[in-house]
């Protein structure tokens, strides 16, 4: 007999109800904490927020705003939303994301279009994965609608936090969800909160898209083991990638390439973006497909802009030699869109070992399609192309 994540989950809950009363995590209320209202208000006006730096200037980092939203999972069921302007969470010692890596994530982004109006870039694929990533590690599902509406509240309570158009800015959202229920004892939490919290950033790169950078073939570490949790956003994929992550920056590589555990033949995906490589003359769009890798949404949306544009999407394994097949090569996700590649470099022992792959006859300039299919997505984030797929949510 064969029991699914949920019927397990729901067994193991209906156990713990006969299990002594545990502590609870208590967010904290330090400062006033504004529940959602029963009538809505008039929607805001997105870049009009008094900040410290010029909206083009903000980068990449966390940066202070109105508010985060809250919701608890205790007694079998989700409560109801909770905006706080509290940057801080009580959680209790005994927290089962402290101790098992409970935790697991998401990120997306909302956009300014001119006409004053404020969209949220796939919130629907970010629902699934999220689901998809509870379900392997034995956490409570947040049911997608609410998910959708929690997206929209707190958008709409920071509205004025979302980099007005022009600027090329977004205003990023961070869902997080983690035990916070006590268990000494291995075995899923009584109480979970989940989390998103918001802020507003420019380009990851100064201009919207990078010169291409140098790339490094991981060798002595792996991002993932087969059958493990490679596919789901957990916290912990993330930390087990710090130590190579900045041995390779160190080394002057600022991104990582990582090969299949079992066998290290299989590219398999970047320290935090997916490998996309374009072989132009045979008009292939060319993307690992493996269950040891993250599907991203972003590549998600580029494979279908590819088709549009002609190429031939191949989702399948892909050999570490044929990185000698592509004229253009790029890692894709959420905080960059894409960011071009000019070389990857294999170390060896001394330097006749060493291999290093090239993309295109100009390693500081992006390639074309590249550069296309970034634009394309861009505008259609921004409003400026027909959003044909569906891809937009409103915020209202």
């Amino acid at each position: 007999m064969r029991l699914t994540s949920a019927l397990l989950f729901s067994a193991i809950a209906s156990v713990s109800a006969f299990t002594a009363p545990t502590p609870h995590a208590q967010v904290s209320r330090l400062n006033t904490q504004l529940h959602v209202a029963a009538e809505t208000k008039p929607l805001g006006k997105p870049g009009t927020a008094k900040l410290d730096t010029d909206w083009k200037d903000l980068g990449f980092e966390f940066r202070p705003t109105k508010s985060n939203l809250r919701i608890t999972y205790k007694n079998g069921e989700w409560g109801e939303f909770e905006m706080s302007e509290d940057p801080y969470i009580n959680v209790h010692m005994g927290a089962t994301a402290l101790h098992y890596g409970q935790a697991c994530f998401e990120g997306l982004k909302a956009f300014a279009h001119e006409d004053g109006s404020v969209h949220v870039f796939r919130p629907d694929e970010n629902a699934k994965r999220l689901q998809s990533s509870c379900e392997r590690t034995l956490m409570p599902v947040l049911p997608h609608d609410k998910f959708i509406e929690a997206i929209n509240e707190v958008v709409r309570d920071n509205i004025e936090y979302v980099p007005p158009y022009g600027s090329g800015g977004a205003l990023y959202l961070r869902p997080l969800l983690f035990g916070s229920g006590a268990r000494i004892g291995l075995q899923p939490a009584d109480e979970y909160t989940f989390i998103i919290m918001v802020m507003p950033v420019a380009d990851y790169y100064k201009g919207g898209l990078s010169s291409p950078v140098d790339g490094i073939l991981i060798t002595d570490f792996d991002r993932a083991a087969p059958r493990g949790v490679g596919n789901v956003k957990v916290a912990g994929n993330y930390a087990a990638d710090m130590l190579p992550n900045m041995r390779s920056k160190k080394a002057g590589f600022p991104i990582g390439l990582y090969l299949d555990a079992a066998t290290q033949s299989n590219i398999e995906e970047f320290s935090t973006s997916n490998f996309v490589g374009i072989d132009s003359e045979n008009k292939k769009y060319v993307t690992p497909k493996s269950s040891s890798v993250l599907p991203s949404i972003t590549n998600k949306s580029l494979m279908k802009i590819a088709e549009d544009e002609g190429l031939t999407v191949e989702a399948r394994d892909v050999l570490l030699e044929e990185l000698e097949t592509f004229d253009e090569v790029m890692a894709c996700g959420t905080a960059v869109v894409v960011t071009p590649v000019g070389s990857i470099t294999k170390l060896g022992e001394t330097d006749e070992d060493t291999v290093k792959y090239t993309f295109g006859e100009s390693q500081e300039e992006v390639g074309p399609i590249t550069r296309r299919l970034y634009d394309r997505v861009r505008a259609i984030q921004y409003g400026e192309e027909e959003d044909k797929n569906g891809w937009l949510y409103k915020i209202n």
